[in-house]
């Protein structure tokens, strides 16, 4: 009969136990644990319901002033001023060769002389044919003046002088051809011919480079055509020359645009006093567009992109001035260097950003702990 009334009696004090244990549970055990919604506040600094926020832990660095410089890298090849590869007009026999392997000439000074001896007779043919002819009019015209002639022997020995003197002029023409003269001052090259070398015309003779001023012609994507502009200083650099950098002006700028590659050409000339620079040489070329001395700057690990537009997190003082708080802040960024980023606008001198945590601030006016490096966080 005893064990009758136990059991209902076990029953009971297990069922209040159990009621007992689930009070305390949801009651007494820790919000995270019983709110989520406390948990995720806690870890993205938001405040939870009834109670404050706790601050997001960040790193941060300050905007600071730089001096930048506006360029852009390219790469290109040297060549003269003025250069130009010597031929002949006119088959011909060399007689002479008036200059050395790579001698400076100057302009209009005998380079090459081909055999002229057939010309120069057709020349003295032609100037006593022209003598003929200038004798004939002159007495045609006495005799005129006598009445002795018509005005027809006067037109045609007329005509006889002028055929006479196209005569010579030709044969002077042809006989100049065979004299290959410097057309500029310059340094020749080196020559691929003898003395008693038969040439066909258009053999090659002998390059003639001027190259007491060089240019350094490359190429830059088309977006840079609106600050290219004559009188640009350029930095070349040579990979013949290393550790040597050389001063270039910009000297013009191609309106044609390259369909292809769409770049734009550039020539910039350098002055080469010393000889040291030759054409074909590889160029590593730096246009300068523009030196800003008091660039702001900020690590490039604060911008933060969002919709096509460019933001950082600012620290500003809190309510009452009681810590820091985040501000996301539209900005308009410049040049971009290795680690670096100019702001052109949103932001001043001195200004706090955040650099790592962003993540964590999802809205403005959360609190913030600045974490300092080689101190571990609280």
């Amino acid at each position: 009969m005893a064990s009758k009334f136990l059991y209902p009696v076990v029953a009971a004090v297990g069922i209040v136990a159990a009621s007992g244990a689930a009070w305390w549970y949801q009651n007494k055990a820790p919000a995270t644990a019983a709110n989520p919604a406390v948990a995720a506040a806690a870890a993205t600094g938001a405040p939870a319901a009834g109670g404050a926020a706790r601050p997001v832990t960040v790193e941060v660095a300050k905007v600071q002033t730089t001096k930048l410089t506006d360029d852009a890298q390219a790469v290109g090849s040297l060549r003269s001023r003025q250069g130009v590869v010597l031929r002949p007009e006119v088959s011909g026999r060399i007689t002479q060769l008036n200059f050395r392997d790579g001698a400076r000439v100057r302009k209009g000074q005998l380079l090459v002389q081909f055999d002229d001896q057939l010309q120069m007779a057709q020349i003295k043919q032609t100037q006593a044919e022209l003598s003929i002819a200038q004798a004939n009019h002159k007495r045609n015209q006495e005799l005129l003046a006598q009445n002795f002639v018509s005005q027809r022997s006067i037109d045609e020995s007329a005509a006889n002088l002028e055929v006479a003197q196209a005569k010579l002029a030709l044969a002077q023409a042809t006989a100049a051809r065979l004299k290959i003269v410097a057309p500029f001052d310059g340094i020749a090259g080196i020559r691929n011919v003898n003395v008693g070398d038969y040439l066909k015309d258009g053999t090659d003779i002998v390059n003639l480079e001027d190259i007491d001023t060089v240019y350094v012609d490359y190429r830059l994507p088309e977006r840079f055509q609106t600050l290219l502009k004559t009188g640009q200083t350029a930095t070349v650099e040579l990979d013949a020359l290393p550790g040597r950098k050389f001063e270039a002006r910009v000297q013009a700028v191609d309106p044609l645009i390259d369909a292809n590659g769409r770049s734009i050409g550039v020539r910039a000339s350098i002055t080469n006093q010393q000889l040291l620079l030759r054409p074909g040489m590889f160029a590593r070329v730096s246009t300068l567009f523009g030196v800003r001395e008091k660039a702001r700057v900020v690590p490039e690990e604060a911008i933060v992109p969002q919709g096509g537009r460019q933001f950082v997190i600012k620290l500003v003082p809190g309510p009452d001035n009681d810590g820091l708080v985040s501000q996301r802040v539209p900005v308009k960024v410049g040049i971009r260097r290795p680690g670096q980023v100019e702001i052109l606008e949103g932001l001043n001198e001195g200004d706090t950003v955040v650099t790592a945590g962003q993540q964590r601030l999802q809205r403005d006016g959360s609190p913030v702990r600045v974490l300092e490096l080689g101190r571990p966080a609280n």
